[in-house]
């Protein structure tokens, strides 16, 4: 089985659940909180492609950031959000979870399994 590593937000509930369920598996993971280790624009890009998402599938709409920055009116190109993304990792939705070569946006939590 491939090395996991969950990228959450500790005060995050779906984290939490995300985390707790790794832990119940016991699988052992990597838990990675991306606050405190911000990504860097390819690592992000790199874990999308994974995933097979864009940076739009995984923008946080209803933050008050994006309200903020105008996002909905201004239609960003992907590379324009994946550096708003890295900026400020609240427009991010969480928790992304890597194994190998692939990954996954664990919304809800417990589609986390489809890794294990």
């Amino acid at each position: 089985m491939a090395d996991i590593t969950i990228y959450h937000k500790p005060t995050c509930t779906t984290c939490r659940q995300a985390v707790q369920l790794l832990k119940d598996s016991g699988t052992p993971f990597t838990a990675v909180n991306y606050y405190e280790r911000p990504f860097t624009k390819t690592q992000l890009t790199t874990l999308l492609k994974k995933a097979g998402l864009s940076p739009k599938d995984v923008l946080r709409t209803k933050e008050d950031l994006y309200h903020e920055l105008g996002l909905a009116k201004k239609q960003p190109t992907d590379d324009e959000l994946l550096d708003l993304m890295v900026k400020h990792p609240d427009l991010i939705q969480r928790p992304i979870v890597e194994a190998g070569d692939r990954a996954m946006l664990a919304r809800p939590a417990d589609s986390i399994k489809k890794l294990l």
